[in-house]
């Protein structure tokens, strides 16, 4: 009885932590007229950060559907990152982003938005709708 109690345990616990992140960046994206914009350049940047500090892949989520041309937004998990690599990656991404908005056409590309104060707890995307694991797009 002793065994299956521990055993029933360990995996509780295995199983009710095996999800670490409980906080993400929230990057949304929106449209003027044409659709929003691409989420490369954010990703590419995520994907660079990962080999440059040789981490295991960030949790990217992508809720869709957010607007009829395509609104969507992209939560980044953080909680992996130690506070220098986090301070370092929101300031990464922040070039990302700003640099993406600088180089769009004001009057037909959409833009990026981010907010590097405010963090998106686990809880408040439990109950959002259309979120789903994010996977990159191939533009063939």
């Amino acid at each position: 009885m002793k065994k299956i109690f521990l055993t029933l345990s360990i995996f509780c616990f295995a199983f009710f932590y095996s999800q670490k992140n409980q906080n993400y960046v929230e990057i949304s994206y929106a449209s003027i007229c044409c659709g929003p914009p691409s989420a490369d350049p954010v990703v590419n940047y995520v994907t660079q950060f990962q080999k440059k500090n040789k981490l295991k892949s960030l949790e990217v989520l992508q809720r869709s559907g957010l607007g009829r041309e395509g609104e969507f937004s992209l939560y980044i998990g953080v909680d992996k990152l130690s506070r220098t690599q986090k301070n370092k990656f929101i300031k990464g991404l922040k070039s990302a982003i700003n640099s993406q908005n600088s180089k769009r056409d004001e009057n037909k590309d959409g833009i990026v938005n981010f907010d590097s104060t405010m963090l998106i707890k686990k809880e408040d995307l439990a109950g959002k709708r259309k979120l789903t694991i994010y996977k990159k797009q191939n533009s063939n």
